[in-house]
C-alpha cells in the first residue's frame, strides 16, 4: 500500500541522508514529499547540491502523512529553530506515525520533546544532547523503538531504510 512520507530539508543537509531515503522510498512505490521550512523553495546541501521542495511546513499536517524523515548534516540545527517543524515531528510521534532520524537529526527530536523514556542512537557527537533529553543511547547502526527509527551516519542508511520500509509495510 502506498504511503506518504515527508522528508524535511534545510540548508546544509547531508546529501545521502536526504536523497538515499527519498529515492529508496519512491522506488518502493511510496509518495515522498520534500518539505522545507518556508524560508525558500530550494535548499543547498553541505556541498551545494540543491533540493527543490514540494511544499513548506506551514502547508502540511501530520494527519496527511504516514512517516517523517529528518536527515542530518547541519540542517537539523536550522530545522529545530522553526516551531512548526518541532510541532509536526511531535504530532507525528503522538499519532504513532513513523519518525526517522539519522545522524545529527536527533537535535530536532530533542527540540520536539519526544525522547524522554525512548531508546535510540545518533551521531556520537550529539549523544549527550540525546541522553540529556531522556533517551537511552545505544551505539548501533539502527535502533527501532516502536515508531521511532534512528541511525548514526550515512553508512547506516541501508539498515535505516530497511527498518522504515518494514514499519511502512505493517
Amino acid at each position: 500500500m502506498k504511503k506518504k512520507i515527508a522528508v524535511l530539508v534545510e540548508d546544509l543537509y547531508q546529501e545521502l541522508e536526504v536523497w538515499y531515503p527519498a529515492l529508496r522510498f519512491r522506488e518502493a512505490g511510496h509518495d515522498v514529499v520534500l518539505v522545507g521550512t518556508g524560508a525558500k523553495d530550494e535548499y543547498k546541501s553541505k556541498v551545494g547540491y540543491p533540493a527543490k521542495v514540494d511544499t513548506s511546513i506551514d502547508k502540511i499536517s501530520a494527519k496527511d502523512f504516514d512517516a517523517v524523515i529528518v536527515p542530518g548534516g547541519y540542517a537539523p540545527d536550522i530545522l529545530r529553530r522553526y516551531p512548526k517543524i518541532n510541532e509536526f515531528v511531535r504530532d507525528m510521534d503522538k499519532a504513532g506515525k513513523i519518525v526517522g532520524a539519522i545522524c545529527h537529526a536527533g537535535w530536532v527530536l530533542v527540540s520536539a520533546g519526544i525522547l524522554n523514556g525512548r531508546t535510540g542512537t545518533s551521531f556520537f557527537a550529539i549523544k549527550d544532547d540525546m541522553t540529556a533529553a531522556g533517551m537511552t543511547w545505544i551505539d548501533k547502526e539502527v535502533v527501532v523503538d516502536k515508531n521511532l527509527v534512528t541511525s548514526r551516519k550515512p553508512d547506516d542508511l541501508p539498515a535505516f531504510c530497511r527498518e522504515i520500509l518494514n514499519l511502512l509495510a505493517n
